[in-house]
């Protein structure tokens, strides 16, 4: 059976809004001036090393890292569902999913204490046919584990799956684990990236361009198994 399978940040949520809010509210505790979500948005997807590097110019080898990884974390939880949003169009798709009797789940690298939360305020825990974060498997993306870990989870092959993503990591994460990939153009992609060369199968303007893309990949394969 199909298996299609979902970033979280970017591409089935939008969190910048409550991950902008928590990287201010940090700036503020160090009496530094709020930074516009336009400079916030495209970098959301690549999380908390992206946005310390954003907001206070340190990197993972900083010593002072750690403890401002885990106050922003500490902040953003205590507004993870504030602001956030399903992106217009997706429960249209996640529905039409269901109905044609196909999996659904998510493979995001948001550490699981957030992920699980923020799935449960929008119903989405129970939907999902499989949910793995960053830390359910020893390496994330651009890895392929988590995604191969979602395919042992519900008994589906990679080379009958889909990952939807925002980021040309998660375009290498499924296609090292043997699976397609599609690229959610209305997610967080920075001005400075350009996802037409990542190689991905598809590019969704916006979510609802996944339906078509299933329905003619539905055709083109069954013509390929007719043509054997």
């Amino acid at each position: 059976m199909p298996l299609i399978l979902f970033d979280l940040d970017g591409t089935l949520l939008d969190t910048a809004p409550d991950l902008g809010m928590a990287l201010n509210t940090q700036r503020a505790e160090n009496k530094l001036a709020p930074l516009p979500q336009e400079r916030i948005r495209p970098i959301v997807s690549h999380g908390s090393p992206a946005l310390l590097k954003l907001g206070f110019g340190i990197e993972p080898n900083d010593s002072r890292y750690a403890g401002m990884r885990a106050r922003l974390l500490d902040i953003y939880r205590g507004c993870l569902s504030q602001e956030t949003r399903l992106f217009p169009g997706i429960d249209t798709v996640l529905l039409d999913i269901e109905q044609r009797g196909l999996h659904w789940g998510i493979v995001t690298n948001k550490p699981g204490a957030l992920t699980e939360p923020l799935l449960q305020a929008f119903n989405l825990n129970q939907r999902a046919a499989c949910v793995v974060s960053g830390d359910t498997t020893a390496r994330r993306k651009p890895h392929p584990d988590q995604l191969l870990h979602a395919c042992a989870l519900t008994g589906c092959s990679p080379a009958n799956s889909i990952y939807v993503g925002d980021a040309q990591r998660d375009v290498e994460a499924a296609h090292a684990a043997g699976m397609r990939a599609l690229v959610a153009l209305y997610g967080y992609i920075d001005e400075s990236e350009h996802p037409a060369d990542w190689r991905a199968d598809g590019l969704l303007k916006k979510p609802t361009e996944l339906l078509p893309w299933l329905d003619a990949q539905s055709k083109a394969d069954g013509a390929q198994r007719t043509a054997r």
